[in-house]
């Protein structure tokens, strides 16, 4: 079982992003920050919101999302409106943009995005 994040923590990667979270998204955030997720029937890594209450949730919480979408930015291809939430561990994303209702697959060496499914519990 995972550990839920801080509300507050959760805020501030919306701020820091610049964008709203999905609300199913950010639910699953505040009840299980991290943790896999299936997609299309695989199992996807999410990333995290970054918690420095304490030492504990400083070590889980360092491959935070908005580490995550910096480091994915500084790929020509990566959409440039998109926020990195997951990864396969292949090198492909699930993103979300802002303003889009919807999760999208990010493929790292196509540069080409599509809609998916996401089972968040």
């Amino acid at each position: 079982m995972g550990f839920p994040a801080p509300e507050e923590c959760v805020a501030a990667a919306e701020t820091r992003l610049r964008v709203k979270l999905l609300a199913e998204h950010r639910a699953r955030l505040l009840r299980n920050n991290g943790g896999e997720v299936v997609c299309e029937d695989e199992e996807w890594q999410l990333h995290p919101v970054w918690d420095d209450t304490d030492r504990r949730t400083i070590a889980r919480t360092t491959g935070h999302i908005v580490h995550e979408t910096l480091e994915a930015l500084r790929r020509d291809s990566f959409p440039r409106d998109a926020v990195v939430i997951a990864t396969d561990n292949s090198g492909n994303h699930l993103i979300v943009r802002s303003g889009h209702t919807h999760v999208e697959r990010w493929d790292h060496e196509t540069g080409e995005c599509t809609p998916v499914e996401v089972s968040w519990s």
